[in-house]
């Protein structure tokens, strides 16, 4: 069973189980039947009975009877008419009727074991029983008593043959069809099992074209669906997904950190190639080996920049988030940073009292430090930075201004980009992550960063992140 397909094992247990359930309907059908088609004998026997019973009429002279009507026979008795209906000959489902006197002489009628049963005692509305060469009989009597029927009983026969006919046509019609409609089952069963478990096949089919091309861009398609094996479907293109991100987040840490870090790497070198090529004086080593350190922190913070970007952008840790005291969070930062005084540049700030948010606060200050940082390098000699904090009904606005060099409108849509500059040339500028870094967190926030900007009159970066927590 192990090496079977899951269609085919499906459709063994569904066979089976009909194949057990077919055996108990017989067995119910052989034990309880005879007892129900005796008890359906009996009844028809009695319903039978009562029926003729209102077929006979007394007459005392044939002058009373329309002769035009529909008249079928008559039968003299006690000085006048007995009018039968024709229908009373007739053997209606196995049972004879016949008309008695009290004495047990047969007035009308057919009973085929009348001489067997001439001495049976009539018993009024009763059902009973004798056994004639092995078969049983039913026998039902009832008593007529309409107007000039006094002494007249009516008695009905049925042989319990009757019932066995009809069981065995049952027993037969039930070995013919149950067999029947577990073939049709089992068929139906084995197409419906292999309509419904394609999906499967198509899934394990995906995955391996996923495997053997290396595209994890590919997904499986089942069109639409809610159930278990679209979930499934649904679970795996998530997983592909996931696997993709987190694969092209590492061949661009690959890419990019091979490409910064070969510029340091390369002062580096040729720091050590100029030192060791000839004899060099004590303040020509000194001087090497403060561009060997320089170029040395410069990697070094490069590296731990990347893996923070790479770590939060994949969500490969989980930070945790708890209820943060923006206000004062915002506060403390600025007044921090305000003792810089880079370049004469005057920070002022301005902070609503009591928000608070379920934030990471790390991750802000991060943020905020990282906004401040570029206001500062690419703000103007003398200049302004202006930080504002405020509450709206839906929303929290976080904004650093400044009256910089701005932003060229066509360079707006690309400064998120990991280490694009703005102004690479200037000896000041960064290593181009921090913006990149700061969209990050705010995504993880569940909000977004907006610039406004223009070249030579300043940028205003925005912060919006949602009251309620969505991450």
């Amino acid at each position: 069973m192990k090496h079977l397909s899951i269609r085919f094992k499906i459709t063994f247990w569904f066979t089976a189980a009909l194949i057990v359930v077919s055996l108990f309907t017989i067995f119910i059908v052989l034990s309880v039947s005879d007892q129900i088609i005796q008890k359906t004998i009996r009844d028809n026997l009695i319903e039978t009975v009562e029926h003729n019973v209102d077929e006979i009429e007394f007459y005392a002279s044939l002058d009373d009877l329309s002769l035009s009507s529909d008249v079928d026979h008559f039968v003299e008795y006690d000085g006048g008419y007995l009018e039968v209906d024709d229908d009373f000959l007739d053997e209606v489902n196995q049972v004879y009727t016949a008309l008695y006197r009290a004495d047990s002489s047969l007035l009308y009628g057919e009973n085929p074991i009348s001489k067997e049963v001439s001495g049976q005692k009539f018993i009024d509305s009763q059902v009973q029983n004798i056994t004639v060469d092995g078969t049983v009989y039913y026998i039902f009597d009832r008593k007529l008593t309409a107007n000039g029927l006094d002494g007249l009983w009516m008695r009905g026969i049925v042989s319990e043959e009757q019932g066995s006919v009809q069981l065995s046509s049952i027993t037969r019609l039930s070995l013919v069809l149950l067999p029947l409609l577990v073939v049709l089952a089992s068929v139906g069963g084995y197409l419906i099992a292999r309509r419904m478990l394609s999906p499967i096949h198509k899934i394990s089919e995906t995955a391996n074209q996923i495997g053997q091309a290396n595209d994890l861009k590919k997904r499986i398609e089942l069109g639409k669906g809610t159930d278990e094996l679209h979930q499934l479907a649904d679970a795996f293109n998530h997983m592909f997904a996931k696997l993709d991100t987190t694969f092209e987040a590492e061949r661009r840490f690959i890419s990019d950190a091979s490409h910064e870090l070969r510029t340091p790497v390369t002062v580096i070198h040729s720091q050590c190639e100029f030192s060791l090529e000839h004899p060099r004086t004590q303040e020509e080593y000194e001087e090497a080996l403060w561009v060997i350190r320089r170029q040395s922190r410069k990697m070094s913070q490069l590296i731990n920049d990347m893996l923070d970007f790479t770590r939060l952008e994949t969500g490969a840790v989980k930070y945790p988030v708890e209820s943060v005291d923006l206000t004062e969070l915002v506060s403390s930062m600025c007044s921090d940073m305000a003792l810089q005084r880079a370049k004469n540049i005057t920070l002022q700030y301005e902070a609503e009292p009591g928000i608070t948010i379920e934030a990471n606060g790390e991750l802000l200050s991060r943020l905020l430090t990282n906004l401040i940082s570029n206001a500062y390098r690419y703000g103007k000699e003398d200049g302004h930075i202006w930080v504002c904090l405020k509450k709206l009904p839906d929303k929290i606005l976080l904004s650093v201004a400044d009256d910089g060099i701005g932003i060229a409108e066509e360079e707006q849509s690309k400064i998120f980009g990991r280490f694009y500059q703005v102004d690479p040339s200037r000896s000041n500028a960064g290593m181009g992550l921090g913006l990149s870094m700061a969209n990050e967190i705010a995504k993880f926030h569940g909000g977004e960063i907006q610039v406004e900007s223009a070249p030579e009159k300043g940028s205003v970066f925005t912060l919006i992140l949602p009251c309620e927590k969505n991450f």
